[in-house]
């Protein structure tokens, strides 16, 4: 989005700050005096239809006055976004002395968790790290009386292997769909299967090596789901959320989904740092919410997400720099 005029920057962040403080409606003349703006309310007055015609303010009712839109939020993320308070920074100098005296992981992400849900009054939630899945560059089909085993090679010192129920009439078709799978694994490292081209005649002993590839792509990812939430109750207390049906869909999956309100295409959009506002996020249950996302790797390449989520009206600088200094500090810690 384009630069705002400097009086327009000026207006919109009074007015958000206001809404952020309030949660009520803003006109010019308590921008002014509460903000001592250098211009009359009419002027500011003027800024103010500007950005609502922007689409960056909207009145809630007639007559009241303007809070800021989910539009509104994003430019104020991305080009006035103001250094972090001092809560931040005393988060930042408390984690800095944080040592691995916790016996568990989990331990050291609960008690992380908890400070940064304290510290922003908002939910928070810290993922385990997870190593990338490895890619498969060979397979071993053995046929064993009326079972198969399955070896998936996925590296000179990893491997895993499957016993399946080996029905009748297709071992022979065992060394055809090896030699065929390896293949396809040699000429195109990294990639899956392309079963699109399997040969016709493989069809039937092709259907136990997808079944095997799909039951060990579940397991991982059942193995993989874990995050720690702390500070729920924090978001009970937002005005947004008085109605439990706005905040019902984020609740039921922090009890049984947590892992699906952090964003799946992380992109680094500030200092590591990424933020989602409302629809930005792709899980519905974040429409009327704002997620605050950054990254950590530990030493042996695993990487995990801290996040908070709030409303939309959320003190975005302090949120942003929290959540930097929970990653910086994991980093260190597992690396």
């Amino acid at each position: 989005m384009e630069s705002l005029p400097r009086r327009q920057q000026e207006v919109l962040q009074a007015t958000v700050r206001h809404y952020v403080d309030t949660v009520e409606p803003v006109g010019s003349h308590t921008l002014v005096r509460r903000f001592g703006l250098p211009a009359s309310p009419a002027t500011v007055r003027s800024a103010m239809g500007a950005l609502e015609q922007r689409g960056l303010l909207t009145q809630p009712h007639t007559s009241a006055g303007r809070i800021p839109s989910q539009q509104g939020y994003r430019l104020f993320v991305d080009q006035l976004l103001p250094a972090p308070g001092a809560a931040a920074l005393q988060l930042d100098r408390e984690l800095a002395g944080v040592g691995l005296q916790w016996a568990a992981l989990d331990d050291l992400l609960q008690h992380l968790a908890r400070r940064l849900a304290d510290l922003t009054g908002l939910l928070s939630l810290i993922s385990r790290p997870l190593r990338p899945q490895p890619q498969l560059q060979a397979v071993r089909l053995v046929a064993n009386s009326d079972r198969l085993l399955v070896f998936l090679v996925q590296g000179s010192s990893l491997s895993s292997s499957l016993n399946l129920k080996l029905p009748r009439g297709i071992a022979d078709e065992l060394p055809l769909l090896e030699a065929w799978a390896n293949e396809q694994l040699r000429n195109q490292p990294g990639s899956s299967l392309p079963w699109d081209r399997l040969p016709a005649q493989l069809n039937r002993s092709a259907g136990l090596l997808r079944q095997a590839l799909d039951g060990q792509a579940v397991q991982a990812s059942l193995g993989s789901v874990g995050v720690v939430a702390a500070g729920l109750g924090h978001l009970l207390g937002q005005p947004e959320f008085s109605r439990s049906t706005t905040l019902l869909p984020v609740v039921q999956q922090v009890d049984g989904a947590a892992h699906l309100l952090l964003a799946p295409d992380h992109q680094d959009r500030q200092a590591g740092v990424g933020i989602w506002i409302g629809s930005e996020h792709p899980n519905a249950a974040l429409q009327s919410c704002a997620l605050v996302q950054a990254p950590y790797r530990t030493g042996d390449g695993a990487s995990g997400q801290v996040a908070v989520i709030g409303p939309m009206r959320m003190a975005y600088a302090t949120a942003r720099a929290a959540v930097q200094s929970v990653a910086t500090i994991l980093q260190r810690l597992l690396s």
